[in-house]
């Protein structure tokens, strides 16, 4: 019988990204994910200030509401020159900037607006930023497993590429020379940090929801 699992977000971008990331598992475990938007699971304020403590908070409400298994995330970008920032703040950077009544892609406009301005006269060796993605998995019987993913690079100082999402147009991984919205949806998931912190999970996953179909809990 097909087992629900729900995302807690309702970012149809990260919905999407996370069922590829997942897909083997999904098949193999007979998963459907949802998102919250889909359960009508709660909204809940990201008050933590870590990307696991945000994680376990989203991921342990949407359980207790739904009686469903639930993963959550919680990433951004940690700008070395920033001390760290945008951080857990990452997705609400730019505050009120982008306007009332605006659209995701609008704050995501306003977001790199706003850090390619603070950074705008850093030099290039100077430039140094990862992104971080903490996921964790909750179970309604209270059980909760955490892990994070981290993929290291710099910053470009003019966004470039289509695909992707949020500050992905203007990062650069270690080692590479595209952005990741220059990279195909298999190339970032092979090495973005929600693709390795999903997949450290994923014996997590096996173990936890597929004990009753005779899953071992072996690597991903």
């Amino acid at each position: 019988m097909t087992r629900r699992l729900v995302l807690a977000t309702r970012n149809e971008h990260k919905v999407d990204e996370l069922r590829a990331i997942l897909a083997d598992l999904v098949s193999e475990l007979d998963l459907e994910i949802v998102s919250a938007a889909e359960v009508d699971g709660p909204e809940v304020p990201e008050t933590e200030v870590t990307f696991l403590g945000n994680a376990r908070l989203k991921a342990v409400a949407l359980a207790e509401a739904t009686g469903l298994p639930a993963v959550a995330d919680d990433s951004g970008l940690a700008v070395e020159v920033l001390g760290g920032s945008p951080g857990v703040f990452s997705a609400r950077w730019s505050g009120s900037h982008a306007g009332p009544g605006a659209g995701r892609a609008d704050v995501d406009r306003a977001n790199l607006r706003l850090l390619l301005e603070q950074v705008a006269d850093v030099p290039d060796e100077h430039r140094a930023a990862a992104f971080v993605c903490a996921a964790v998995l909750a179970l309604p019987d209270g059980r909760v497993e955490g892990v994070e993913g981290r993929v290291d690079g710099v910053l470009v100082r003019e966004p470039r590429g289509t695909k992707g999402f949020g500050y992905d147009p203007v990062f650069v991984p270690e080692g590479g020379s595209r952005t990741l919205a220059e990279h195909s949806e298999d190339e970032k998931n092979a090495i973005s940090h929600r693709g390795r912190a999903f997949r450290s999970l994923a014996p997590t996953l096996r173990l936890l929801l597929g004990g009753d179909r005779g899953g071992s809990g072996a690597g991903a």
